[in-house]
């Protein structure tokens, strides 16, 4: 039996049926089309579906639709406005904060969470904070420098600040 999910997801209001069971990575990607939020380990390990779910960071594939009914979704289609890159896209895009590009759409979200709770991390605290988000790529240091540099850009500092 199906159940109704009404979810708003980068601005739009979505209303569907949806199988009682299935996860919101999925009703993401194969019900709105949302393709950028990836489908990784399916156990919640690798960070690749993250989300944000009332503008926190989530693993969508923790979840089922279902429990998502009501909220307000954010995924990485939905960073940039009127064809302006997000700080965090500028930053992963400047400091080639990306490789192979699948981790990527997670770990910006994740950053986004990151700079929102805290505006000038520390690069702990950046490494901290995207902990939950794997990489197989990159070794980290371009996605540490992409944060900090999208941090810099959201608090309107200019230049390349010196590690902390």
């Amino acid at each position: 039996m199906k159940r109704a999910v009404k979810v708003t997801v980068n601005g739009k209001a979505y209303a569907n049926e949806v199988e009682p069971r299935l996860l919101l990575v999925h009703y993401i990607r194969d019900v709105l089309g949302l393709t950028g939020t990836h489908v990784g380990c399916d156990t919640s390990n690798c960070g690749a579906c993250t989300i944000l779910l009332n503008g926190r960071a989530v693993k969508s594939c923790t979840l089922l639709a279902v429990q998502a009914d009501g909220v307000s979704i954010q995924t990485v289609e939905g960073l940039a406005t009127d064809g302006k890159l997000h700080p965090i896209q500028e930053g992963f895009w400047e400091e080639h904060g990306l490789q192979c590009g699948f981790c990527t759409p997670g770990m910006m979200l994740t950053a986004v969470d990151l700079l929102q709770r805290t505006p000038d991390p520390t690069e702990e605290q950046i490494r901290m904070g995207i902990e939950g988000n794997l990489c197989r790529c990159t070794g980290y240091q371009h996605i540490v420098n992409s944060i900090q540099h999208a941090a810099r850009k959201m608090r309107g500092a200019p230049g390349r600040a010196a590690p902390r």
